[in-house]
């Protein structure tokens, strides 16, 4: 699939576009994307600057050589990027020209004087440029162009010719607010005379430099000026129902005293970003453009399940479903984590439900099942909260949440977010293979295979040694427990699965806790044995379900 090319345009200066563009590119590049950031402000250009503490080397050179080297003839060009040290995905720069020391080299000007943007064209510049392009889209996801300001010649290649879509960054005052939109219009009528095929523009309007913590009332009143003025750039990509006030309030980065001095990154800083906080503006607009301009009913609705949808795009999950069960149902999630395994379902079980350690742990798995018994553990309502909030997954797909509830269990007494939910039921004393299958199906969208006698046997198995407790009542016990997991290790060696799963309900008997909750440590010796026999079986189910 090819890369999207994004024109970051203000029609004045000092308005922050080249800020937002390079913090932009930080982001989608943390969040796995290819990002190219390319300076075309070649007047004034500075891009470089936001990235040299994170440069791997000074540009050798920029947009200025490759003109040059059209006009040399140069068969096969420079690539001229450098590479910004960004973890995560793949992010590079390419500056107006070469950089020393961190600034200009010093016959940059002069380089660009030499340029007539006309004769170039005359000669054939406009294939060059599309060739370039061919091969950015092919290398990078994103490419986004830090572009002149006004209506000059140079402007219109980054917003006629070369880009996608376009963002616009524009401050609260007559200045920027009386052009934003023609702007727009204009760069339409340039690429309709262009030989290429591309459609009309998208145009996201991005108001920058809000100061709506000293000025609350005047900026509340500018907003609702600028949010009617650019409705018309909404109407071609914004899903019918979200206003352009809703929207342009997502897509305002406030003004924040801080980051107004030098050339900053505070999205590198401010982890994660909190709602008062520039870089949580940052993160909106970056998400956006991540989403392709598209889904902006979940921006109106949700936007942390918006914005982590974009950060985790390009992840893949470990898990297909993660069990969440409270201790007193822990045989009922053991016995549901088996059944989903033998049908080729990817499970584990949830240890714990502090957000701490939730927010450490990210993401493992795609989907989340509640396991509820009369009501929902404190910790439980965590984690399913926690879930709701990054509910649209990579490459957009719904991830889902199910509740598995005991037959009898109100739903009415569940939180207001889960009794919309698809709950499923079952009954505790009987082994769940119903609800496994039919989670199965849900999240496979498939129906699952049916199930071998010889796997029955097996699951049985596992979950008889998997349930033996660290206890038991007391030490004669050690001798039954122990000829029992031998009698299983040699009905497997015999393929005989009809004693093997006599032996697993002898062993599940013996496993039973005194009632007083006294008892003795299983010897070391018979937890080695009762490992080694698992894996086995474990291996033998692998086998069976491949």
């Amino acid at each position: 699939m090819s890369g999207t090319v994004i024109t970051f345009y203000s029609y004045k200066g000092g308005v922050g576009r080249s800020f937002t563009l390079a913090n932009t590119a930080v982001l989608l590049a943390r969040w796995g994307y290819r990002v190219l950031a390319v300076d075309w402000d070649l007047e004034a250009p500075g891009l470089h600057l936001y990235f040299r503490p994170h440069l791997s080397g000074m540009p050798a050179g920029g947009v200025v050589d490759l003109a040059h080297e059209f006009v040399q003839k140069i068969e096969f060009p420079s690539s001229h990027t450098v590479r910004v040290d960004v973890e995560g995905g793949v992010l590079d720069l390419l500056a107006a020209g070469k950089v020393v020391d961190g600034r200009l080299d010093a016959s940059y000007a002069d380089r660009l004087q030499e340029i007539d943007w006309e004769d170039l064209y005359a000669a054939g510049f406009a294939e060059f440029l599309e060739e370039r392009r061919a091969e950015w889209i092919a290398k990078y996801d994103f490419v986004l162009i830090d572009s002149r300001t006004g209506v000059s010649d140079v402007a219109r290649i980054c917003t006629a010719q070369l880009p996608d879509r376009l963002v616009v960054v524009f401050t609260a005052n007559d200045q920027n607010l009386n052009e934003v939109v023609d702007i727009a219009h204009l760069a339409d009528q340039a690429r309709d005379r262009l030989p290429y095929d591309r459609p009309r523009h998208q145009v996201m309007p991005v108001l920058s430099r809000l100061d709506n913590r000293m000025e609350y009332e005047r900026a509340e009143e500018w907003q609702q000026k600028c949010a009617g003025v650019v409705a018309p750039l909404f109407r071609n990509w914004m899903v019918k129902g979200v206003t352009s006030e809703q929207m342009l309030r997502h897509l305002t980065v406030p003004y924040i005293s801080y980051w107004s001095f030098g050339e900053l990154l505070p999205v590198v800083v401010e982890r994660p970003p909190s709602p008062d906080q520039i870089s949580f503006a940052l993160e909106t607009v970056a998400a956006v453009i991540a989403q392709q301009f598209d889904r902006t009913d979940l921006l109106a609705d949700n936007r942390d399940a918006y914005v982590a949808a974009a950060r985790s795009r390009r992840r893949k999950f470990d898990l297909d479903l993660l069990v969440s069960s409270p201790r007193k149902q822990w045989r009922t999630g053991t016995e549901l984590i088996t059944e989903l395994r033998l049908l080729g379902i990817k499970a584990d079980r949830s240890v714990s439900g502090d957000p701490e350690i939730l927010d450490q742990a990210g993401d493992a798995a795609e989907h989340l099942c509640l396991v509820v018994a009369g009501e929902l553990s404190r910790w439980q309502l965590t984690e399913a909260e926690r879930f709701v909030r990054r509910t649209l997954g990579p490459d957009g797909a719904q991830r889902q949440m199910f509740c598995l509830l005991t037959r009898g269990t109100d739903r009415e007494l569940l939180p207001g977010f889960l009794r919309n939910l698809r709950h499923l039921e079952f009954d505790p004393g009987v082994r769940p293979v119903r609800v496994a299958r039919e989670l199965h199906d849900l999240i496979k969208a498939t129906p699952a295979p049916e199930a071998e006698p010889d796997q029955e046997a097996l699951r049985d198995a596992e979950t008889a040694l998997r349930e033996l407790p660290d206890q038991l009542p007391y030490p004669g016990r050690f001798v039954l427990v122990e000829d029992t997991v031998r009698g299983m290790a040699g009905a497997l060696d015999d393929g005989d699965m009809d004693l093997l799963r006599d032996r697993s309900a002898d062993l599940l008997l013996l496993g039973k806790p005194h009632r007083n909750g006294t008892g003795v440590a299983v010897p070391e010796r018979l937890r080695t044995e009762v490992s080694a026999l698992l894996a086995r079986i474990e291996r033998r189910i692998t086998a069976l379900t491949n």
